[in-house]
C-alpha cells in the first residue's frame, strides 16, 4: 500500500509560549481527531512530528494515524528554520519509500511548517538540503506578524499568513491542514495526480490568508 507522508514543522522557539503553543497542541489534536474519522486518511496517511527552536528535533517519526501519539511541546530557544530542513530533508531519505522499477513507492510527502518568526540560523543551507529530496506539495504558515513571510516565500510557492497566533485562527489553520491532508488522501485513493499545489488543495479558511 502506497503510503501519504505528512510532516508537521513546529516551530517551538520561546515567542511561541503561553496561548500560541498551547492553541498548536489543541490544533495536532484536532488535526488527529477529524483525520481519525476519514476512512482515506486512516489507510494512506502517515504523520511524522518536528520541533524547532535552538535546534530541530524529530518528536515523532513518520507514524500511521491509528497510533500517532502526539508529544507535549516545550517552548524555549530560538528558531533553527535551517536545522529544522536538513532534519526534514534527512527524514525523508530514511523514511519514504522510493520507486524503484518492482515497486511504487510513497507519494510524495506533503510539508505543513508553521513559525511565528525569524530563522535564527542559516535557512538557505536547510533549503538546499531540502531541495535535493522529492516533495510534494509545502505549505509554510506565518503565525502572526512576527514572521518574514518573504523567507518562507523563497521555500515553498504555498504560504499562508495568520493575522494572530491566537487559539481560535490556529484552530482554523489546524482544521484546514486536515482537510488538505483528507484531500490529498483521497485523490491517493482514486488513483489521481498527486497534490502539486494550491490549487489542489480545499480553500483555507477566512482567518488563513494566502500571500501572494
Amino acid at each position: 500500500m502506497r503510503r501519504l507522508p505528512v510532516y508537521l514543522l513546529l516551530d517551538t522557539s520561546g515567542s511561541m509560549h503561553g496561548e500560541p503553543i498551547e492553541a498548536v497542541k489543541n490544533g495536532v489534536q484536532i488535526l488527529l481527531s477529524t483525520l481519525r474519522q476519514d476512512p482515506y486518511a486512516l489507510e494512506t496517511a502517515y504523520l511524522s512530528l518536528i520541533s524547532f527552536d535552538s535546534q530541530a528535533k524529530q518528536l515523532v517519526p513518520l507514524t500511521e494515524l491509528a497510533v500517532f501519539q502526539a508529544p507535549d511541546l516545550q517552548v524555549t530557544g530560538t528558531t533553527a528554520l535551517g536545522d529544522a530542513l536538513t532534519l526534514l530533508a534527512d527524514k525523508i531519505e530514511q523514511e519514504v519509500a522510493k520507486t524503484t522499477a518492482d515497486v511504487k513507492g510513497d507519494w510524495k510527502p506533503l510539508i505543513f511548517i508553521m513559525t511565528d518568526g525569524v530563522p535564527t540560523d542559516d535557512w538557505r543551507k536547510g533549503l538546499q538540503r531540502l531541495q535535493q529530496v522529492k516533495t510534494g506539495v509545502i505549505v509554510a504558515c506565518a503565525a502572526g506578524h512576527g514572521a518574514d513571510t518573504s523567507i518562507l516565500k523563497q521555500i515553498t510557492e504555498v504560504v499562508v499568513e495568520l493575522a494572530t497566533a491566537d487559539s481560535n485562527t490556529i484552530k482554523a489553520f489546524f482544521k484546514w491542514v486536515s482537510a488538505s491532508i483528507s484531500t490529498g488522501s483521497q485523490k491517493v485513493d482514486a488513483g489521481q495526480k498527486e497534490v502539486t499545489g494550491l490549487g489542489d488543495l480545499p480553500p483555507p479558511p477566512p482567518e488563513v490568508n494566502i500571500v501572494l
